[in-house]
């Protein structure tokens, strides 16, 4: 995982509210599906890009795989973002 990957993943507006639906709680596909007007291929489509940035991971409950948010890559998103604000702050005093 990359920033580059999830700045990329974070970019589209349908996966960021499927993020947004996993804040909640944890989805299969197809629940997550019926929330858009767009096939279940193209969900899974980009839960797989979500996947790649390490921003939901997955786990196999019988024939249904169950997504949830990976709030730990937030946290180094934030702390980073954090730190570009501090230094921002600091160059601004000098």
């Amino acid at each position: 995982m990359t920033f580059n990957d999830s700045f990329k993943a974070l970019s589209d507006p349908t996966r960021r509210k499927i993020l947004e639906m996993l804040t909640k709680r944890d989805l299969s596909v197809n629940e997550i599906a019926e929330a858009f007007h767009i096939s279940q291929p193209s969900i899974s489509r980009h839960l797989s890009v979500l996947k790649h940035a390490d921003l939901v991971s997955d786990e196999r409950q019988g024939q249904k795989i169950i997504y949830s948010i990976n709030t730990s890559v937030f946290e180094s998103i934030m702390r980073w973002l954090l730190e570009l604000k501090d230094k921002g702050e600091t160059t601004h005093e000098q």
